[in-house]
């Protein structure tokens, strides 16, 4: 399996420098959960990662490789993406719009019997296989989400990078959608990177957390480490209680500090 990296990161919007000096490397077979406050910079990072945005400066690789050097066709092979606010403009069923995860691997005779059964595969592991006859614009907004993550994995993706995929989730979903990401991972080999505003969640689902305030790297490690009082006073200008138990890290949120962000 390959990895992604980023070296030497900036990335400026109009007058704002969104990123500066990002330099990281995410390895295949764990979770990664990007957080910090609005205007931090996560999902223009993850578009970087994604090869959707170029850089300002720096550069980003793919097994070493520069990823702006990648046929896109090869780029849409190895990594799907979940936007954080698609647009589903088409009243087609949801097996024709998961179907579409899989345009990078058909060929000039048409879709084959190979992809229509990764197509089942990704219903299934999304737990939508009950929506496959519907139209997707009577979906609800999880509903829709969980066709999303399903569309990404139709493609059997190296790396799966979502932003905000969670979001709209209610908790019980979100916990299946964080157990099928830990999978993909754990018992798949894959990279799996997600942007995330729930702490908790993200406490729960990560194996490594990076935290980024005003377009730089606050944080980064595991949650018992990247996930401190400090840290998060820092970020998000709170007063959290932070304790970690065997099944992961618990947190409080108690209320604002006087250390407040100016990202937020």
């Amino acid at each position: 399996m390959t990895g992604l990296a980023v070296r030497d990161l900036c990335v400026r919007l109009g007058p704002r420098q969104v990123l500066c000096g990002i330099t990281a490397a995410f390895a295949p077979g764990q979770v990664t959960v990007i957080l910090g406050p609005n205007g931090a910079g996560k999902s223009t990072l993850l578009a970087c990662l994604a090869g959707l945005r170029s850089p300002d400066k720096g550069e980003v690789t793919f097994d070493s490789v520069p990823l702006a050097a990648m046929p896109p066709r090869l780029r849409a092979q190895r990594m799907a993406v979940i936007a954080q606010t698609p647009e589903i403009a088409w009243a087609v069923d949801v097996r024709v719009l998961v179907g579409l995860g899989r345009i990078p691997f058909i060929g000039a005779r048409g879709p084959s019997g190979e992809d229509a059964q990764a197509i089942d595969r990704a219903l299934i592991a999304a737990g939508v296989q009950h929506l496959a006859d519907r139209d997707v614009t009577t979906l609800s907004g999880g509903e829709r989400a969980r066709v999303l993550i399903a569309r990404a994995l139709a493609g059997d993706p190296q790396w799966l990078l979502a932003d905000e995929a969670l979001t709209g989730l209610d908790p019980g979903h979100q916990l299946d959608a964080a157990e099928l990401f830990r999978t993909l991972a754990h018992d798949h080999g894959r990279g799996v990177i997600v942007t995330l505003h729930d702490l908790s969640l993200a406490a729960r689902v990560a194996d490594r957390i990076l935290i980024l305030s005003e377009g730089r790297i606050l944080a980064d490690g595991p949650p018992t480490e990247a996930l401190t009082p400090q840290v998060l006073a820092e970020a998000y200008g709170i007063q959290a209680h932070v304790v970690g138990r065997a099944s992961g890290v618990t947190i409080e949120i108690i209320g604002r500090t006087s250390i407040q962000s100016t990202s937020s």
